[in-house]
């Protein structure tokens, strides 16, 4: 772990009598791209506030880029961009003057060449003069990661960036962040939306403030054995019930309409045996195929396991 862009070790943190972090424990390698993934209140936005030296933990240790974040906060702001989640651009300054106005807090001199690089990266060029108040909700975002870059950090710090932008813009936004991948920075990324942690190289999956599992996207998927079914049926409850019930079924999650049903072992046969044990309890199938596993489906089966 010693040579690890970011390190945390068992570290907590409290609001009054609440743990919003427990005992947390991870690493970062230096030149990756990493996720923490999980809903509201899952301890994301405070892990990161901790790792950018702005909440102290109640205990264990936190290492970024080999430093204290909060007894050396000043030496980490050289090395480190943090874009939170309500990031303050200046309505009333263009695109050129809100960088320029970043650049001068981060004591960043001739920043011209920088800034040019990364209006031609984020497509903003076109527009430098606008108003930073006249762009659209992809547009600010993209400024916003101009701003956060323009001090040439060595580390990223995202919390939850693409919350509210469009799917247009989101795509955008991922294809940046694999330009500056190539670039050898590293990302740390906080989203509740698991199809992008699907993009992430490792994945922390968390609850209440508790690692869930920690692993590639693909090697997390496969801890979930036996083939996967997506049923679709009347009478959601009733339905749930009678796909409990069939034999070789190990488990049956509710995703809406949709039950996703896991089988002890891959059958052929099994959409077949479904739809006519659904018939049989008066419940007509609307669709039922095979389908991949997705994170969606190890965060679920994690909080069973957990007792959540």
């Amino acid at each position: 772990m010693s040579n690890s862009a970011i390190t945390l070790d068992r570290v907590t943190k409290r609001f009054g009598r609440t743990d919003a972090v427990r005992e947390l424990s991870f690493s970062v390698d230096p030149g990756e791209m990493f996720g923490l993934i999980g809903p509201d209140g899952a301890g994301k936005t405070t892990t990161i506030r901790m790792m950018c030296g702005l909440l102290r933990a109640e205990a264990g240790q936190i290492r970024v880029l080999g430093v204290d974040p909060v007894r050396e906060h000043r030496r980490l702001t050289d090395s480190v961009g943090y874009l939170s989640q309500r990031f303050s651009l200046y309505a009333d300054l263009s695109v050129d003057e809100n960088i320029a106005f970043f650049a001068e807090i981060h004591g960043v001199r001739d920043h011209a060449a920088r800034r040019d690089r990364l209006l031609a990266i984020t497509q903003l060029a076109p527009f430098r003069g606008r108003l930073a108040g006249k762009l659209s909700g992809g547009m600010k975002q993209k400024l916003a990661l101009a701003c956060t870059l323009i001090h040439e950090p060595a580390l990223i710090v995202l919390d939850e960036p693409t919350t509210g932008v469009d799917p247009v813009s989101r795509r955008e936004f991922w294809k940046l962040l694999s330009e500056f991948l190539e670039q050898g920075i590293t990302i740390v990324m906080a989203t509740p939306y698991l199809d992008e942690a699907e993009r992430c190289s490792r994945v922390a999956l968390l609850h209440e403030g508790r690692l869930l599992a920690l692993d590639t996207p693909a090697a997390l998927r496969a801890t979930l054995s036996g083939a996967l079914l997506e049923v679709i049926a009347d009478d959601h409850r009733r339905t749930a019930e009678v796909l409990r019930r069939i034999p070789g079924v190990s488990s049956v999650e509710m995703f809406g309409e949709r039950a996703h049903v896991r089988l002890v072992e891959s059958d052929g046969k099994a959409a077949e045996r479904i739809a006519s044990a659904l018939a049989a309890a008066g419940l007509a199938a609307e669709s039922v195929r095979p389908i991949a596993t997705s994170l969606e489906d190890v965060f679920i089966a994690r909080l069973s396991e957990a007792g959540s």
